[in-house]
């Protein structure tokens, strides 16, 4: 039991598990400016990071996504954590518009309850609601703040259906 020892900051452990987020545009390899103090201090390549996030958002092309990076071992795992409105704005498979010529882009669109429950389902985990009917209401308040509709109609009217019980949303 040496005191002097104690105060040593922790060793930097190669094996521990780090896991980071970052917000990134799908598909395009961002400021490596931006990452480089976030994954150089972990004896990361920000350029490699910024390419493997490039190729893991392409289904993401154009989209403002959050990535998790999990980092051991000076070797990044990088997954994208979806958010309800990049997942809806996906799901109206809308033509990609190049963000530096099209700014403040207007979601016009359509899409299905099966696929708003398809999106409640992947954010049901990190949904605050209780239920899944919750969470629905959710994803359709993203739905009106995207600017699309839910099978022709204002999603605030399904979500008044929903409210009334005219509207049934499955358990699970």
């Amino acid at each position: 039991g040496d005191p002097g020892a104690r105060a040593m900051p922790p060793k930097f452990d190669p094996n521990e598990i780090l896991i980071i987020y970052v917000r990134v545009t799908g598909g395009e390899v961002g400021a490596v400016s931006s990452l480089a103090p976030k994954v150089g201090p972990l004896g990361l390549s920000p350029k490699k990071i910024g390419d493997d996030l490039a190729k893991n958002t392409k289904d993401w092309k154009g989209l403002k996504v959050t990535a998790k990076l999990e980092v051991q071992n000076r070797q990044a795992k990088v997954s994208v954590v979806p958010s309800a409105a990049a997942l809806v704005i996906k799901a109206l498979k809308e033509p990609y518009r190049d963000r530096k010529k099209v700014k403040h882009v207007q979601h016009s669109g359509n899409i299905s309850m099966e696929q708003v429950l398809e999106v409640a389902r992947i954010m049901r985990p990190r949904s605050m609601a209780r239920e899944m009917s919750g969470t629905v209401m959710e994803i359709l308040g993203t739905c009106v703040s995207v600017g699309c509709t839910v099978e022709g109609d204002d999603p605030r009217e399904l979500q008044e259906a929903i409210v009334n019980g005219e509207l049934e949303i499955p358990s699970a």
